[in-house]
C-alpha cells in the first residue's frame, strides 16, 4: 500500500504507499493499467487508454485520454502537461537518484528477490485506485475535491497502491512499485499536485514463519521493521529511529518510522502487515504480507536540501547541473532568491466552495509562478454569510517577475475565481 508522506494525505495522516523490465527506449509500451476494468456500480463501462510510445524523458499520452468532454472530468491542462514526464526514471534527477539508491539497497540485501516496476501507466480504474485497497465507499479521498477524475470510472492514480492487487493476482510476491501520483492539493513549498511514491510488498508462506515460534502476523511485522531500519540507515546513515503505532485501512498492525535527523524527528514512511482481505481477494488465503510506502519528494528535499517542491520540475541548468547519477545527498546550492509578491483576495463563499478548488484555479492561471495560497482571514456576518481572504504569493524560482505580469495574473485569477467558484468578490 503506498503510504506516502510527501504530500497532503489521502487518509488522516500518512496516505497510501516501480524498476521495470521495460528498459528499452525505442520499443512500444502500452500505457494501460494492469486491470482490464472490472464492472463497477456505475453506468459507463470503464475503458483502458490507448497504447503509448516510450520516449527518452517520458511517455506520450494522448490528451483525449485524459482531458475529456465528460461531466465528471476535472483534469486541467496543467496537470495533463505533467503526465508521462516520469522524473523517477531520470538517472541524474534527484527523484531518480533516490529511487535507484533504494533499489540498490534491496538488490544488495535481497538479491534477485524483488521485482521492480517504474513504468506503469498512471491512468487507472476507480476499482484499482480505491476498492482494491479497501478505501471505504464514503471516504473523502474519493471526492472530486481530492482526486482527478477522467470519467466516473477512471482516475489519475492517487497512489502506487493502485497496481498492488493486479500484481498480487499476477503471481508477484516481492515487488517495488515507483510512479508519479496525482492529487488535488494545497499550494505551498512542500505540496504539489503531482509527486512520486514508492511502495514495497513482501508475501510470506506458512513455511516461512512456522519454525520461528511466532505467528504469521508477528513474523511479518518483525521482518518489516528489520528491512526498513536497514533502508533508513542506507539512506541517512547511523541515525536514531523510533516506531509509532498508527492506523491505515489496508494494514493491521500499522506503523510509521521516524528518524532523528538534523536535530529533529522526521517521518520517513508508513507501513504495516497487509489486511488479510486484500490477500484473500488476490487468491492468497494462507499467506501474510507486509507493505511499506514513502514519498520520494519528501525524502529528496531532506537529503538534497531542496527548499521548494516546484524545483523538481525545473529545467533550468542551474538546478539540473547540480546532480549526477549515483550521487545521493549532494546538497543543493540556491542559485537565486527572487522576492515574492503578495496579493490578497477576499470574497463571500458559497456552500460549494473548497480551498482545493481555489488552488486549482490559481494554479491553472499562474502555474509554477504561484508559491503559496494561504487563508489569512475568515468571518461570518450576522446574516450568516461567510467571507474568506486568501493571500497569494507569486514568485519565480528562476527570474524576477515584473509588476505588470503579476497584476495581470492576479486579475485573471480574480476573474476565474468569480466565474468558476460561485463566489462574490469583495
Amino acid at each position: 500500500m503506498a503510504i506516502s508522506l510527501a504530500q497532503s494525505t489521502l487518509f488522516s495522516k500518512t496516505s497510501l504507499f516501480l524498476r521495470s523490465s521495460c528498459n528499452g527506449l525505442n520499443r512500444l509500451t502500452f500505457c494501460v493499467p494492469f486491470s482490464s476494468g472490472s464492472s463497477l456500480s456505475t453506468k459507463k463501462k470503464w475503458k483502458p487508454p490507448v497504447a503509448s510510445v516510450l520516449e527518452l524523458g517520458g511517455v506520450k499520452i494522448a490528451k483525449g485520454d485524459v482531458v475529456r468532454d465528460d461531466p465528471t472530468n476535472n483534469v486541467p491542462d496543467i496537470i495533463f502537461a505533467k503526465l508521462g514526464m516520469q522524473l523517477h526514471r531520470r538517472k541524474q534527477h534527484p527523484i531518480g537518484i533516490l529511487k535507484n539508491a533504494i533499489f540498490e539497497y534491496f538488490d544488495a540485501n535481497y538479491p534477485n528477490k524483488f521485482d521492480t516496476f517504474d513504468d506503469l501507466c498512471p491512468i487507472v480504474s476507480v476499482k484499482q485506485n480505491f476498492d482494491d485497497v479497501l478505501v471505504p465507499a464514503d471516504h473523502v479521498s474519493r471526492s472530486f475535491n481530492d482526486t482527478y477524475y477522467i470519467d466516473s470510472q477512471t482516475v489519475l492514480r492517487c497512489h502506487t497502491s493502485a497496481h498492488q492487487a493486479e500484481l498480487l493476482r499476477g503471481g508477484h510476491t516481492h515487488f517495488l512499485v515507483t510512479g508519479d501520483v496525482y492529487r488535488r492539493d494545497s499550494i505551498d513549498s512542500t505540496h504539489y499536485p503531482v509527486f512520486h511514491q514508492m511502495e514495497g510488498v513482501c508475501v510470506f508462506s506458512p513455511e516461512d514463519w512456522e519454525a520461528s515460534g511466532v505467528d504469521g502476523t508477528d513474523y511479518a511485522a518483525q521482518d518489516l521493521k528489520k528491512c526498513l531500519e536497514g533502508l533508513a540507515r542506507h539512506l541517512f546513515g547511523a541515525v536514531e529511529m523510533r516506531w509509532i503505532d498508527t492506523y491505515f485501512p489496508f494494514t493491521n498492525p500499522s506503523y510509521e518510522l521516524e528518524i532523528y535527523f538534523q536535530d529533529k524527528w522526521l517521518e520517513v514512511l508508513g507501513c504495516g502487515v497487509t489486511e488479510q482481505e486484500i490477500l484473500k481477494r488476490s487468491g492468497k488465503l494462507d499467506n501474510v504480507a507486509w507493505a511499506f510506502g514513502l514519498g520520494l519528494e519528501r525524502l529528496a528535499m531532506v537529503l538534497f536540501d531542496i527548499p521548494d517542491i516546484r524545483l523538481f520540475w525545473s529545467t533550468d541548468e542551474r538546478f539540473t547541473s547540480q546532480f549526477s547519477q549515483g550521487q545521493l545527498g549532494v546538497k543543493f546550492k540556491p542559485f537565486s532568491k527572487y522576492p515574492p509578491c503578495y496579493k490578497d483576495m477576499s470574497f463571500w463563499i458559497s456552500e460549494s466552495f473548497t480551498e482545493n478548488n481555489l488552488c486549482e484555479v490559481v494554479r491553472g492561471v499562474a502555474g509554477d509562478l504561484v508559491e503559496e495560497v494561504s487563508l489569512i482571514d475568515n468571518f461570518t456576518n450576522k446574516k450568516g454569510m461567510t467571507s474568506q481572504c486568501y493571500r497569494i504569493a507569486y514568485r519565480s524560482m528562476e527570474r524576477s517577475l515584473t509588476d505588470e505580469e503579476i497584476n495581470d495574473l492576479q486579475w485573471q485569477v480574480r476573474d476565474q475565481v468569480q466565474n468558476k467558484l460561485n463566489v462574490v468578490l469583495r
